[in-house]
C-alpha cells in the first residue's frame, strides 16, 4: 500500500493536488480511473520505481486532492504539476478517465509527452453504445438523483466485473481496494454541486496527428465500448498498437498486475532503448 511519506502536495490557484513521487530515472506519470486515486497503481509503483521516476497524482476532486471551485481541465493540472516538478517529456500511463486525460495532455501539451499507454478508453470524448454500459450509467444517474452514495459506488464497481462476470468472480481484495478508493472520492462530493470540468474538443480528429508511440493495454473481458475506444485510438494515431490482459475487465493492472507489468515494462524498454 501507499506510504504516507510518499505523498506530496502541489499548491495551485484552486487548492492543492496530491501526488506520489518515487524512484529515479526517466519520468513516468500514472493517471488513475474515475472516482479512484493513485492507490490503484500500488502494484505498478514498486515494479517501476527501481528504473524510473514514478509520479502518480490524485486528479482534482479525487483522493487527497482538492475539489474544484472554479472551471478547470484535468490535462492542465497534469501539465502544471509536471512543469512545477521540472519533468518532461514523460511517458504518461492512464486507465479509463486517466487514459482520456493522458490523450488530452498529448493534444494540449505535446512538449510534455514522450509516449502514451492507455487502458479501457480512447479520448475524452467517449461514445457509449453497449447496453450493459448504458445500464450502469442509468444506475449512476438514479443513485445520484437519490443521494445514494453507497448505491453509486456499487454501480461503479460493476466495471470491475465487466459485462461477462459478477463481482463474485473478481478477487475480493481488488473489489475492496476499489470500493475504498471510490468511497473516499464520492464522500468528497454532493449530487447537486456544479460541474466545473471543461471539455477538450475535437479530440478524435486531432488524435490523428499524434505521432508519439501509443500502446493500449486492454482487459480481455472489458466492455465492447471500452476495448473498442482504445483500439480506435491506436488505429487513429500514427504509431499505435494494442495488447490484451486476458481474463480481466476494466482494471487489468489490478486484477493481473504481473501480466500488465510485463507488457508495460517491455513497451518502456522499447521506448527508452530506441531513444538511447
Amino acid at each position: 500500500m501507499t506510504a504516507d511519506t510518499d505523498l506530496r502536495s502541489f499548491e495551485t490557484e484552486d487548492g492543492h493536488l496530491a501526488y506520489r513521487d518515487v524512484g529515479a530515472g526517466p519520468p513516468l506519470v500514472l493517471l488513475h480511473g474515475g472516482f479512484l486515486d493513485h492507490g490503484m497503481w500500488d502494484d505498478q509503483v514498486p515494479f517501476l520505481a527501481p528504473d524510473y521516476r514514478v509520479i502518480a497524482p490524485d486528479a482534482r476532486g479525487h483522493g487527497a486532492s482538492s475539489n474544484a471551485s472554479i472551471p478547470f481541465r484535468h490535462t492542465d493540472d497534469v501539465a502544471a504539476l509536471l512543469r512545477h516538478l521540472g519533468v518532461g517529456p514523460a511517458v504518461v500511463i492512464g486507465l479509463s478517465m486517466g487514459a482520456s486525460i493522458a490523450v488530452d495532455t498529448a493534444l494540449e501539451h505535446p512538449d510534455l509527452i514522450r509516449a502514451l499507454v492507455v487502458s479501457g478508453a480512447g479520448t475524452s470524448e467517449p461514445e457509449f453504445q453497449d447496453p450493459w454500459v448504458k445500464d450502469v450509467q442509468a444506475e449512476w444517474a438514479r443513485t445520484t438523483a437519490a443521494g445514494d452514495a453507497e448505491g453509486f459506488v456499487n454501480a461503479h464497481l460493476l466495471f470491475a466485473a465487466g459485462p461477462h462476470r459478477t463481482l463474485d468472480d473478481v478477487d475480493p481484495n481488488v473489489v475492496r481496494r476499489l470500493r475504498e478508493m471510490a468511497g473516499r472520492t464520492i464522500a468528497k462530493h454532493t449530487g447537486t454541486e456544479p460541474v466545473r470540468l471543461l471539455p477538450v474538443t475535437e479530440t478524435w480528429a486531432r488524435a490523428a496527428k499524434i505521432t508519439i508511440p501509443v500502446l493500449a493495454i486492454n482487459g480481455g473481458i472489458d466492455s465492447d465500448d471500452h476495448i473498442g475506444m482504445a483500439e480506435r485510438l491506436v488505429h487513429t494515431v500514427a504509431n499505435g498498437r494494442a495488447a490484451t490482459v486476458e481474463d480481466t475487465a476494466h482494471y487489468p493492472n489490478m486484477e493481473r498486475p504481473e501480466a500488465f507489468n510485463t507488457i508495460l515494462g517491455e513497451f518502456l524498454q522499447t521506448i527508452f532503448a530506441h531513444e538511447s
